[in-house]
């Protein structure tokens, strides 16, 4: 197993991918803790590692209030006496604004989708990193996105806080790295989902053709011509974290099917 005997800790860990994570990780052999800020997913969460026969602490957690980024940190270690693997991947979903739209409350809201995105991250690394630096071990990996490099219109929140994780990352590599701890990222394309396929249905009415049009014109698009899973950023994600990837950090794995090229 790849993570067999570690400790993670995964930041975001919403019913979406951070669930299929989670599961993925605990039969790679590892105990996990969960953090958000929905305890009854979290709840969900964890019971789906135990039924991998792994140890599970759900710790809810609004990543982006020091006090709590601070407290998970030690709940954590309380509970387990060392962190092996953090990944971060909090963020909440896009209002799809334009900037010159933007009234009072959607500034406030892209503030905030920001402030969750990069600071949170910073702080879960500010607090869970030192004891990786102590134990002189460690995997770190934040979970960007395609549009990390690449914006589009009405997306500036997402872009903005996913773009500055991708290079807090490149910093955090170059400052942890002589302590032995590593940081990457894994930058998601589209998801396959319920809500992409809402999209999709969307444009679809909105061109006056179908969904199955529609999506096959997506997918003609990508290299693999088909839609990246949760699994395969899931299993991208544990590579990273694993002690196969001993010698990788500051580096991003594209799991888009091909997607866009970087």
């Amino acid at each position: 197993m790849m993570l067999d005997g570690k400790i993670a800790v995964i930041t975001g860990a919403g019913p979406g991918l951070g669930r299929t994570l989670a599961a993925l990780m605990a039969r790679e052999g590892a105990d996990v803790a969960v953090a958000a800020r929905s305890a009854d997913t979290l709840d969900t969460i964890a019971g789906q590692v135990r039924a991998e026969g792994r140890d599970a602490l759900p710790v809810p957690t609004d990543i982006a209030d020091p006090a709590q980024a601070r407290r998970l940190a030690e709940t954590v270690m309380a509970r387990f006496g060392r962190v092996d693997v953090l990944v971060n991947a909090a963020f909440p979903g896009s209002h799809r604004r334009a900037v010159l739209d933007m009234d009072d409350a959607h500034l406030d809201q892209w503030r905030r989708s920001v402030e969750i995105a990069a600071y949170g991250t910073l702080l879960a690394c500010r607090h869970i990193a030192p004891h990786m630096v102590a134990a002189g071990t460690g995997s770190i990996v934040n979970v960007t996105s395609m549009s990390s490099r690449s914006g589009y219109a009405g997306r500036s929140d997402y872009a903005a806080g996913k773009a500055a994780v991708h290079l807090l990352s490149h910093c955090l590599a170059d400052e942890l790295g002589p302590s032995g701890v590593r940081v990457n990222c894994v930058a998601p394309g589209w998801i396959a989902s319920d809500v992409l396929d809402d999209w999709m249905r969307a444009r679809a009415e909105a061109e006056n053709t179908t969904f199955e049009d529609v999506q096959a014109r997506d997918t003609a698009a990508m290299a693999l011509r088909r839609i990246a899973t949760e699994e395969d950023v899931a299993r991208a994600i544990v590579f990273l974290a694993s002690d196969q990837a001993a010698a990788t950090t500051g580096a991003t794995i594209d799991v888009n099917a091909g997607q866009h090229f970087s």
